[in-house]
């Protein structure tokens, strides 16, 4: 399920722009505007999907139906009665609501599969499998377009939404613990229901604060990174910047893909603090050396830092997240919660960075937001810490 949804948690992506632009002549404005429907429908849904996912026993079908939402919209783009603005914009932000649903959908069946202490090994497994859902749906998008025609793009998505649709329905419902599933503790008596938290109260907590601040300020200073590499790729050489830039986010996800095994292993060996500080290290010395040269094999290189900072991120904060609600019966609302947090550091990273590169250059841009990444490691130390519990092992 994890890889097939790679594909699918994403949508169409910048596919959209290729194709709104090479079929039908859309300005960028209204390929800014149809982009960004589906990015503002996840902000604006993470956090009631994951109040959702914490009352609902019908995570197998909830994530069915946000695959089958999402491979409609796909195919319904391709299609010109629907390729006009409205109706873009309707269907970008259907996938984007089902998109907010994914994501603790599956940290949700995997926490009430293997329960609290085989999580962190597991999470680091998912993401494994999503890395290489990634290389396999961008290459195989990519084929399919060139050698096909664009449209492509969208029928491969539906191929991957019906792996995803599949794989959800064939997980047994009785493999699900459905009180671990939301961070809840049993109780002894078979008729007593679990004790849950109100979501303002978990809310509280100082170290869950922390690290929904850490989380915000990393995406902050990641969001706007990639942009600007392929914007300094095309000063260097803008006839292959194309293809430089394809081959960054390929390298990202490779690299990514023994991470991610690692750093779940590692979460629970070691504990979660000194792996996550490796991921949030890397982003800022990642950010300064971008600034050092505009060379394609240098920006390359650098990049596979995005595949250490990413991959170790993409498992640690969930495990992080389920050892502070532990026992709270709130674990998805609170992913949904940080989930928006950092949707909204990565929206100001866009805007923000922007400017910062018109008034003092894209390394100016680079240090700005290095400066802002080495932030996320010191609230992380000094306000979160070690969140692994003596029982760990």
């Amino acid at each position: 399920m994890n890889f097939f949804l790679a594909d699918v948690r994403d949508g169409v992506g910048p596919f959209l722009g290729i194709y709104l632009l090479t079929r039908f002549d859309w300005s960028a404005g209204q390929i800014g505007l149809a982009m960004s429907a589906m990015t503002f429908a996840t902000m604006l849904a993470q956090s009631p999907a994951g109040v959702l996912l914490d009352i609902t026993r019908r995570k197998r079908l909830l994530t069915a139906l946000a695959t089958l939402v999402v491979a409609v919209c796909s195919v319904l783009m391709t299609l010109p009665a629907f390729v006009n603005l409205p109706a873009i914009l309707l269907l970008q932000a259907l996938m984007g609501v089902s998109a907010a649903l994914l994501l603790p959908a599956v940290a949700a069946i995997t926490l009430g599969m293997v329960g609290r202490r085989r999580f962190p090994e597991r999470q680091g497994r998912n993401e494994v499998f999503n890395h290489a859902g990634n290389v396999v749906s961008a290459l195989l998008a990519g084929l399919l377009a060139h050698f096909l025609s664009v449209e492509w793009l969208f029928y491969s998505l539906l191929l991957f939404a019906c792996g995803s649709l599949f794989s959800a329905l064939m997980i047994r419902e009785t493999d699900i613990d459905h009180v671990a599933a939301r961070g809840a503790v049993a109780q002894e008596a078979k008729d007593s229901a679990p004790q849950t938290s109100g979501v303002l109260q978990v809310l509280r907590d100082r170290r869950l604060l922390m690290l929904g601040a850490a989380l915000t300020l990393f995406h902050f200073a990641n969001a706007a990174m990639l942009p600007l590499v392929g914007q300094y790729l095309t000063i260097g050489d803008q006839d292959a910047a194309s293809l430089y830039m394809s081959a960054c986010i390929v390298i990202a996800q490779l690299v990514m893909i023994p991470v991610a095994w690692w750093a779940g292993r590692r979460a629970q060996r070691w504990g979660r603090r000194p792996v996550f500080m490796l991921g949030l290290l890397a982003l800022p010395l990642r950010g300064l050396l971008y600034g050092v040269s505009n060379d394609p094999v240098w920006l390359l290189l650098v990049q596979a830092l995005d595949g250490i900072g990413a991959g170790i991120f993409g498992v640690l904060w969930l495990i992080v997240a389920a050892d502070l609600t532990r026992g709270s019966g709130r674990y998805n609302a609170i992913v949904g919660v940080l989930g928006t947090l950092f949707a909204l550091g990565a929206a100001a990273s866009n805007l923000v960075a922007g400017y910062v590169v018109d008034a003092s250059g894209y390394v100016g841009g680079f240090v700005f937001l290095a400066a802002f990444g080495a932030l996320a490691p010191l609230v992380y130390w000094f306000g979160v810490g070690e969140t692994r519990s003596a029982d760990a092992d």
